[in-house]
């Protein structure tokens, strides 16, 4: 026994690497690789190109928004507070939609191959690495998660696609380590739409960086979570719970997830709050989905993607207008999911062929999506219906 022993032990660690868990970092980083990949890219500007809907339609859509504009003006702050709702809003617009703003100039530059969209790309965030060391007050978490979305996926098109240098990329990596990273890596114990957005922002961040510890961390956490957002049947008589909120009781988790007494499949923690809010969590939930593809590792074919498909379905039927039933919410809904299917009904329901009838007539109905204006931006253009 003792012979074989190392035989063994190398065999479990060969088949561990191979077999390696669908929340874990992979052994090299795909860039771009955070929402949206090369391939991804390259379909969207050959679409683009050649004048095809919905894309050169969503493509206009973008050009036309404030994001293009080619003499915005970066707003940094070197402590951008924000409380409750943006009360006080101090920097917390101007930073999220600075973000935006370079992820809009990214995507610009990529179809367009105009290096003045580069540019302004690398003077906003140059602008914010140069002058940012803190995020204050009560929605500081949440601001982080909102904008640390969207910087990273701007600062993998242009460090990863344009040659015409960035000479202050490594300063603009110290940013999101230093100040963004560490307000959202531990999560949230706040409604799911948090954590879920500010897990978001951890694994994009965490690409960037090739930092395969912290990947790991926000990954564990996004599963754990998305499991407490979106109840499924196989769940049982009550939904999921992250561990670390306490919610050991019935009236309890009742309580958290506002009142809803009634489980059925696709309802969300936050679907009697609003749909704007379970909204956001979707989204989350979507772009890690596709970031975690990208790297490698599909979760789409694991709780997570049915959980994505059966909320946005859940949430769908009643954006298109059926009648709430008594038992849900007491019967209204606040309506409002915002631009946010695309790239969930693209991965399962084009890419895996899941039948989807009401996700796909909403996000048809919805073209060209455009941006909510806090971290979802232009998914028509970037992910509508392509294959990559």
């Amino acid at each position: 026994m003792r012979r074989i022993a190392p035989l063994v032990l190398v065999t479990a660690i060969v088949l561990g690497v191979l077999a390696r868990p669908a929340d874990a970092a992979p052994a090299a980083f795909a860039h771009p690789g955070v929402t949206v990949s090369k391939s991804q890219l390259d379909f969207a500007r050959s679409k683009v190109t050649a004048g095809a809907q919905p894309w050169k339609g969503a493509f206009d859509r973008m050009m036309a928004s404030k994001y293009a504009d080619p003499n915005r003006t970066p707003r940094p702050r070197a402590v951008v507070e924000c409380g409750s709702y943006s009360n006080p809003n101090h920097g917390c617009t101007d930073e999220r939609e600075d973000a935006i703003a370079a992820y809009t100039q990214a995507l610009a530059w990529y179809i367009t191959r105009d290096e003045r969209h580069a540019k302004k790309a690398i003077q906003l965030m140059d602008a914010w690495s140069a002058v940012i060391t803190d995020h204050t007050n009560s929605n500081a978490p949440l601001q982080s998660g909102w904008a640390g979305s969207s910087w990273p996926r701007a600062a993998e098109i242009i460090k990863h696609t344009y040659a015409g240098g960035w000479a202050n990329s490594g300063r603009f990596a110290t940013m999101l380590r230093n100040v963004y990273l560490p307000e959202v890596i531990n999560g949230s114990h706040s409604n799911g739409n948090w954590e879920l957005s500010m897990m978001e922002a951890a694994v994009g961040i965490s690409v960037h960086l090739e930092d395969k510890a912290s990947y790991d961390k926000a990954m564990a956490k996004f599963r754990t979570r998305t499991a407490a957002f979106v109840y499924l049947a196989s769940d049982g008589d009550l939904p999921r719970t992250v561990p670390s909120q306490n919610l050991d009781t019935r009236d309890k988790i009742v309580r958290y997830w506002q009142g809803q007494s009634t489980f059925v499949t696709g309802l969300t923690q936050e679907t009697c709050r609003d749909l704007t809010h379970t909204g956001y969590g979707i989204s989350a939930i979507s772009h890690v989905a596709e970031t975690s593809r990208i790297q490698g590792q599909d979760l789409y074919g694991t709780d997570v993607g049915e959980r994505l498909r059966q909320a946005l379905g859940f949430q769908a039927r009643y954006e298109l207008g059926a009648a709430v039933p008594s038992w849900l919410c007491g019967g209204s809904l606040d309506l409002g999911l915002g631009p946010v299917t695309e790239v969930g009904y693209n991965a399962m329901g084009n890419r895996l062929g899941v039948p989807m009838t009401n996700t796909r007539t909403l996000t048809e109905r919805n073209r060209p999506a455009g941006s909510n204006n806090l971290f979802v931006a232009w998914e028509t253009l970037t992910h509508g219906d392509n294959p990559g």
